[in-house]
């Protein structure tokens, strides 16, 4: 029989069942048309926001060829964020040269990736994913400098510049 103690139990528990899954879901990002739940956008809807290269990368995991992003030679102030959903991911502090031919970073922004196991080419790599999109960036490897020791090996495009006081290029 549920007396209501049992009862009150369950209802706390569940509740913060509730509570917990809420919060790790991705967050939806607002604009001024519609809020986005990124996640939940088809392969149609990715293919009318990104170019062919930008799709093969986030969304199908490849890999652009190394030495072709603009984004290795620059050396501006300013953050790199997700060409998919414009969460800012790197800031240009945390940006160094690698001599992999990929823009690489020793430190991502708070809260701005999810990380998960990439078991294919015959490997076991840790591959980076966006936060609120899931699109896939690059990988990370424990090879890079000080203080942190890792190496954000980052698509470039997969990310888009914003220059320190300027829009995104």
């Amino acid at each position: 029989m549920i007396d209501r103690r049992m009862l009150l139990s369950a209802g706390v528990a569940l509740g913060a069942l509730a509570a917990m899954t809420k919060s790790g879901k991705a967050e939806k990002m607002t604009t001024t048309e519609k809020t986005i739940d990124y996640r939940a956008l088809t392969d149609a809807d990715w293919h009318s926001r990104l170019d062919a290269a930008q799709f093969d990368v986030l969304r199908k995991h490849g890999t652009e060829r190394p030495g072709t992003s603009p984004l290795n030679k620059e050396k501006r102030k300013g953050i790199f964020a997700c060409a998919g959903c414009d969460l800012p991911l790197f800031s240009s502090d945390t940006k160094f040269e690698s001599g992999t031919g990929w823009p690489s970073f020793y430190q991502p922004l708070a809260d701005a990736i999810e990380t998960t196991t990439d078991r294919s080419m015959f490997m076991t790599r840790t591959e980076v994913h966006c936060k609120r999109c899931v699109g896939h960036l690059g990988h990370v490897f424990d090879d890079g400098p000080k203080p942190t020791g890792l190496r954000y090996c980052m698509n470039g495009v997969a990310l888009k510049f914003k220059a320190e006081g300027a829009s995104a290029t």
